[in-house]
């Protein structure tokens, strides 16, 4: 996929993790916040990269781009996260080209997700973009592609049923309470953090739980305050965290913190305590699960459940890997075109050339030569030929790299850079 037109360098990259196979932990160390994602993009523009997107979730962190090297990109991540170069290779994939451009409809049509049919990585996908567009790293190649790609994804979720039925980490969660806690209407329910999980749970909380015993507490309590005002729920100070866990009977954590913000040190309670982490790194310290009559579970064990809405999910698999193919192939033969483009344009380039010397010998040679007349008919053939060209390499059994080359030998091409 050598590209003459899209980017200084000759292929496109992913590298990364995921969920697969790098547990919470290990996601947590190469996880990055909006600054993070920032610096990276501003290192890869100083070594000279011209098209890269950084996602960064709770399920996964990638670099897409173009490089030199995948090494290049790799040490980018590792360089600006606490993970080491050794950790990323246990658990890593790279991706090159097709394979690449594969990958990324997957993750961003919800195929790849930890729970099958979440879209919420789409939202995420459209940030990365504009993070990029705004330093200058989104070159036609990426904008293309992440235009395609949420295209994939309107049509599945408005064509096939793949994210029917309620299934997200936040219902997950809300599921795993309603299973696991008697009389939940009754209990005590603290919900730290209101990001998009935790206003999602919240949400789903209100909904299915019928209890009116929830407390919110955030770092910023007017984010709090506006949830609480939409649900009629209480909201305390962050200040008063260690006492409102004492007094409840389930905690859930969905802060964006990178290190953990709940701590052996923060919990004194005599009755039991369920504790949900939503949060990716941990926002609960390990330790948390030591104390008596406390139960802590993770994020990846609420991804594992596995109920009929899922299992009616994959019926619809086929007919979204259906609605890739047909986006995914316009966008190889937009880039296609785009690989031949200047080739086509230094052919035609030289015909006029040729046209222009022939036509001015023409002229001095003959009397009643009709200039006007021989220049019109010598435009019609040269746009034939080169139609000829073009329609040659769109042709899927053709190899357009070897026939490229040749017409760049044969007719000594100069072909513009820019």
């Amino acid at each position: 996929m050598k590209d003459y037109h899209i980017s200084r360098h000759s292929s496109f990259y992913t590298i990364g993790l995921n969920y697969r196979k790098a547990d919470a932990g290990l996601r947590g160390k190469f996880s990055l916040d909006e600054a993070g994602m920032e610096t990276i993009l501003l290192e890869a523009k100083a070594q000279d990269i011209d098209g890269l997107l950084v996602t960064s979730t709770c399920n996964r962190t990638e670099l897409h781009g173009f490089a030199q090297h995948p090494f290049q990109l790799i040490k980018l991540l590792c360089d600006n996260t606490e993970g080491t170069v050794e950790e990323f290779q246990e658990v890593a994939y790279v991706y090159k080209n097709n394979d690449a451009i594969n990958h990324l409809f997957r993750v961003g049509t919800g195929l790849d997700s930890q729970i099958l049919g979440d879209f919420e990585i789409i939202s995420q996908l459209r940030s990365s973009f504009n993070r990029s567009k705004k330093v200058g790293l989104a070159n036609p190649f990426v904008e293309r592609l992440c235009n395609a790609v949420i295209q994939a994804s309107k049509r599945i979720k408005n064509e096939t049923e793949i994210s029917s039925g309620t299934t997200s980490v936040a219902f997950a969660s809300v599921q795993y309470i309603l299973n696991k806690v008697e009389e939940v209407s009754q209990k005590n329910i603290l919900l730290f953090g209101t990001g998009k999980i935790g206003r999602n749970t919240c949400e789903n909380l209100v909904k299915h739980t019928k209890n009116s015993h929830i407390t919110l507490i955030n770092r910023t309590k007017d984010k709090a305050d506006r949830i609480a005002g939409k649900f009629n729920l209480v909201v305390k100070n962050y200040g008063d965290l260690q006492t409102e866990i004492r007094k409840s009977d389930v905690l859930i954590v969905a802060t964006g913190a990178q290190t953990p913000t709940i701590s052996k040190e923060l919990i004194h309670t005599k009755k039991p305590l369920l504790i949900l982490d939503l949060s990716v790194p941990k926002n609960v310290s390990d330790d948390v699960s030591e104390l008596e009559h406390i139960t802590v579970i993770h994020l990846d064990q609420l991804s594992q459940l596995t109920d009929d809405t899922l299992a009616r999910r994959k019926r619809f698999i086929p007919e979204a890997e259906a609605i890739i193919e047909v986006i995914k192939d316009d966008f190889i033969q937009w880039l296609e075109t785009r690989k031949f483009a200047p080739v086509i344009k230094a052919l035609k380039q030289k015909l006029k050339t040729m046209k222009e010397e022939e036509l001015d010998y023409q002229s001095k040679k003959q009397t009643d030569f009709d200039a006007e007349q021989a220049d019109a008919i010598s435009n019609r053939i040269i746009q034939k030929i080169t139609k000829q060209f073009a329609n040659h390499l769109k042709d899927d059994s053709v190899d357009a790299d070897g026939s490229l080359e040749l017409i760049q030998k044969v007719f000594q091409l100069e072909i513009d850079p820019k």
